[in-house]
């Protein structure tokens, strides 16, 4: 079966909310919508307080190279654009603030038409416009990805169904409720980008998923392959060495290997962008952890404190020991559940103190790090060369191919936190490089 050298298997834990639909979760009072919810520059807004909005109203425009629109996710009034601090970063940035009438009134451009004219820079701006994000977690614009340079043909399209983070389902309960749709979504990506080759791949703990999809594309050409379950089958680069025996090159993209990788929930906002010219304003959000009452794969409103999914979700069954924005593995802890949902965010997890009080000891040399690196890196060598400030050394180690993805720290038995040495490091040089 088809996998990648490296990686863990961390226990999965999706049995909570692997067999529960899809639930949609009340319109929220008042949502926030930071204008920096992508890779690359914040959109630029476009409306100001007291201006009236419509559900998929443009309230902030893409203003960069790399950049992507950003859309009112309820209708009402909005209350205020202003500087608030950033649920990921802690930075502040700019967000709009929106009060919901309750009436959820749909802009008057939504709804169903035929794209079937559309030329390709048609449908690549119309995704542009609409917001649609890469939505496995780093939220990287769609129409960039379909847009590659004349000098990297693209010959294969990779459709990410893996979901690896454990505790996650939002992406299987998709493919399960979703896959017509989910279908014509690569349909229309393989078209802009011109390939023959279209794969979609899904973690082998997903048999139903898997012929769900196979039933789904059987008459589309594309193929679904079922892949080894190992942690981080799912990122980008282990998923092309799985699938193609491709590597893609120290700082490269899939790009320089002639591919695009997309997930099946960008997918399905593509064709809800193009279909129903339905702006990325909600997406599907799975709501779990040991310290969750009960829980739920839930369709949300970009902006939704996530403090209303939990409350959706019966509350907290436990003292809280950690909260993350996505999975155990690369998802990020935030200090408070009055932080709002982002188009990235593919889960909320919440931990009891029992999973996340651990104590750090000295490493005892035994090299697990390294067999667990998806990247074929030294960790230990790196965080000794980090700690006693050698950046430029850990630089030329290759510090920055690391993709954070966790593998390390999981393996290691002496708890040391690898990943937040390699995070910092990352940050650092990216400072001095920008000076």
């Amino acid at each position: 079966m088809l996998t990648f050298r490296g990686g863990v298997h961390p226990r999965e834990d999706k049995e909570a909310t692997e067999h529960k639909s899809v639930e949609v979760l009340p319109l929220p009072a008042r949502v926030f919508i930071p204008l920096s919810q992508h890779t690359g520059a914040p959109s630029k807004a476009v409306v100001a307080k007291g201006s009236l909005v419509k559900t998929g109203t443009l309230i902030g425009e893409p203003a960069g190279r790399i950049s992507a629109a950003t859309h009112a996710s309820v209708s009402g009034t909005v209350a205020d654009v202003s500087d608030l601090p950033h649920p990921l970063t802690g930075r502040r940035g700019p967000t709009v603030v929106i009060d919901s009438d309750g009436a959820d009134t749909p802009d008057d451009a939504l709804g169903e038409r035929d794209y079937s004219g559309f030329t390709n820079e048609q449908i690549v701006e119309t995704l542009r416009l609409s917001g649609v994000v890469g939505l496995g977690g780093a939220a990287f614009p769609t129409y960039f990805k379909l847009t590659p340079p004349k000098e990297k043909p693209i010959d294969t399209l990779l459709i990410n169904g893996c979901e690896c983070e454990p505790f996650l389902t939002a992406d299987h309960r998709l493919m399960l409720e979703q896959p017509a749709e989910m279908v014509e979504g690569v349909k229309i990506m393989s078209r802009v980008l011109g390939v023959q080759n279209v794969m979609i791949v899904i973690e082998d703990n997903k048999p139903d998923a898997v012929a769900t999809m196979t039933s789904a594309a059987a008459s589309s050409g594309f193929k679904v392959r079922k892949l080894r379950t190992k942690y981080p089958q799912g990122a980008e680069k282990q998923l092309i060495k799985a699938c193609l025996k491709r590597e893609v090159p120290s700082g490269g993209l899939p790009m320089d290997v002639g591919c695009v990788v997309q997930n099946v929930g960008t997918a399905l906002a593509v064709r809800d962008a193009l279909r129903l010219n339905r702006p990325l304003y909600e997406r599907v959000t799975t709501v779990t952890g040991p310290a969750i009452k009960e829980p739920k794969n839930l369709r949300v409103r970009i902006g939704t404190p996530v403090k209303e999914l939990l409350q959706f979700c019966g509350g907290y069954a436990a003292e809280v020991g950690k909260l993350i924005m996505g999975g155990p593995m690369m998802g990020i802890a935030v200090s408070t559940d009055e932080v709002p949902v982002l188009k990235g965010t593919s889960g909320v997890l919440v931990l009891d103190r029992a999973a996340t009080v651990f104590d750090e000891h000295d490493c005892i040399r035994c090299g697990r790090c390294i067999e667990a690196c998806p990247m074929g890196l030294a960790p230990q060598r790196l965080n000794n060369l980090i700690r006693r400030g050698q950046l430029e050394a850990a630089k030329a180690e290759h510090v920055k191919d690391c993709i954070e993805c966790g593998c390390c720290a999981y393996a290691c038995p002496a708890k040391i936190r690898l990943v937040h040495q390699f995070k910092y490091a990352k940050s650092e040089l990216a400072a001095m490089e920008r000076k």
